[in-house]
């Protein structure tokens, strides 16, 4: 069985789904291909953090309104584990009336569905791509389902399924860099209201994150490889005596913790995003460190920018040369400068050396004495280098 479309994206996360949302009446026959039987996100227990330039994109494509429950994040307390230098970054420094926003995972994922479904995207759940053929004029991609084997011809296919393999088979090209740490995540809850306050506290081990979200905090503690499974096996309440001589009393005392799980971090990305009619995106193209939340948000202006440009573009066919390769020259600084800014910050925030730690110090100290380099900073984090 053959089958045609315009712009085939493979996988239906948030970044297949928004840009399916984006690209809606723009004149493209667009299919999504998931993997999954059916909508999961609600089981998926994640949180996600935003920034303002992001919410700024769900806004543009009707996604933002439907997001429950989400909460605003106005200010950011950055820190060092025993030593000098603290930071507070406002909103208000860069006006606006917040820094970024934390949601669940399974909220975001479904007020995307929802504009799917209202705008009558075709969305093919249990459909495996197994290995995409790029052609002179289309991109075989060849799936797999319990109805069997199909191949759909595709001017244009966006990977979006957070994979490798595909990447790889469309020589992507990825670079990686182990990082030798792991992230145990979970919600906290303070005795202390959080104020829509976010804390980021730099240990030799890595950073631990405090996210407002709802009245808990969701919690990302970075920490060596071996230490995540005897994190994730200690009872509630010792887990809430180590996380407090870890974190100390900034953020209160905190009196319970739920849904932990562990996962280990490491850099990936890819050397070419655009390859013979086929496009990565979000984690296909790049999956960074959690140290400064830009991962998603990286994706997120990726989507909204290939989308644009496919739109403004006016054309029959999506996958031509020359607008793709107008589409990775667009994205070339904002995509290096967010992955290098992420390695750096691991790198240099990951160790106890005496004089990097003075000087770690000193660069927080001075941000809270200088404004303009705080808003500089601020801005850079929220859009790109669009600010």
């Amino acid at each position: 069985m053959n089958d045609r479309c315009d712009i085939a994206i493979i996988g239906g996360g948030p970044i297949g789904c928004a840009l399916a949302a984006a690209l809606r009446g723009g004149g493209f026959q667009c299919v999504v291909l998931e993997a999954r039987s059916g909508r999961s996100a609600a089981a998926d227990g994640r949180t996600l953090a935003l920034s303002f330039a992001s919410r700024l994109i769900l806004e543009r494509i009707g996604a933002w309104s439907a997001i429950d429950p989400v909460t605003p994040i106005v200010g950011i307390h950055v820190s060092q584990q025993g030593a000098f230098g603290r930071a507070l970054l406002q909103a208000a420094d860069v006006g606006l009336e917040a820094l970024g926003y934390v949601m669940p995972f399974a909220a975001l994922h479904e007020a995307l569905f929802a504009v799917l479904d209202r705008s009558g995207v075709e969305v093919r759940f249990g459909t495996r791509v197994t290995r995409l053929a790029p052609a002179l004029d289309a991109v075989c991609v060849h799936c797999s389902s319990d109805e069997g084997e199909v191949v759909l011809r595709a001017r244009l296919a966006v990977i979006a399924d957070g994979a490798t393999s595909l990447g790889q088979q469309a020589g992507a090209g990825f670079c990686m860099r182990d990082y030798a740490q792991a992230a145990v995540v979970g919600m906290v809850q303070s005795a202390s209201a959080h104020g829509n306050r976010a804390y980021e506290r730099f240990t030799p081990h890595g950073p631990v994150a405090l996210l407002p979200s709802s009245d808990e905090f969701a919690l990302v503690w970075t920490c060596r490889p071996e230490a995540a499974p005897h994190l994730i096996s200690l009872s509630d309440g010792q887990f809430l005596v180590m996380l407090q001589q870890h974190f100390g009393d900034r953020a209160g005392r905190f009196v319970s913790v739920r849904s932990r799980a562990a996962f280990a971090l490491s850099l990936r990305f890819a050397r070419r995003i655009v390859r013979d009619r086929i496009v990565l995106l979000g984690n296909s193209a790049q999956m960074l460190h959690p140290i400064a939340g830009q991962g998603f948000n990286l994706g997120l202006r990726d989507t909204w920018e290939l989308a644009r440009l496919l739109r403004r573009g006016a054309v029959s066919d999506p996958g031509i040369p020359a607008l793709l390769a107008r589409y990775g020259r667009s994205r070339r600084i904002d995509r290096i400068a967010g992955i290098t800014a992420t390695d750096l910050l691991t790198r240099i925030f990951s160790n106890d050396f005496p004089v990097i730690e003075q000087a770690r110090g000193l660069g927080i100290a001075l941000l809270d004495l200088l404004p303009p380099a705080r808003r500089f900073l601020m801005r850079r984090m929220i859009f790109g280098t669009a600010a």
